[in-house]
């Protein structure tokens, strides 16, 4: 049987990342996790050339993304992705809902507080107009489709993976271990 997929998406800065490898760090039995860019992302003119521009890569490479985690066949119940993707290319993916089941998790912060995070670790030429009109469609299509969504702008890393893994416990039907 096909492992559940949790599609982790958010704009550069946001903390998806963060939480994925802390979700990670904590070895839950079942739980895989991957980063979409671990495939490597070509230059805008290799997107251009090969799907049309950069939105139709991105498209393809979370098809391909979702088509390799639903094959894992390795006993993972669930495969999270640390996706900056949107959520209707996840559920438009061939197979969602009918051979594996999907949810996409909106990982989300103030602009300012992302801002902030992008210039400590030297990407401050991601902290543009462009990043925040795509952090804002993010959140509206979270909002429109009713997508859980992990407000990180008040957070530890550690209460963010904390939200993710009762989300991915209740993909999987993971149980909580008796403390």
């Amino acid at each position: 049987m096909p492992p559940s997929i949790v599609v982790v998406t958010g704009a550069s800065g946001a903390g998806k990342t963060a939480t994925v490898e802390a979700l990670h760090a904590r070895r839950l039995e079942g739980v895989r996790c991957f980063h979409f860019d671990s495939i490597g992302v070509p230059t805008v003119e290799v997107m251009q050339r090969d799907h049309g521009g950069p939105e139709r890569w991105q498209a393809w490479a979370t098809h391909e993304w979702l088509a390799r985690l639903a094959d894992l066949g390795d006993g993972a119940r669930v495969a999270v992705l640390d996706a900056q993707t949107r959520p209707s290319t996840v559920f438009a993916a061939p197979g969602a809902g009918a051979v594996w089941r999907a949810q996409v998790v909106l990982v989300d912060c103030l602009p300012e507080v992302r801002a902030a995070r992008l210039l400590r670790r030297g990407q401050g030429d991601l902290a543009t107009a462009r990043m925040d009109s795509w952090a804002a469609y993010l959140r509206g299509q979270a909002d429109a489709l009713a997508l859980p969504i992990i407000e990180t702008s008040g957070l530890t890393v550690a209460e963010a993976a904390d939200q993710l893994e009762r989300i991915v416990r209740a993909m999987g039907d993971i149980a909580v271990p008796a403390a």
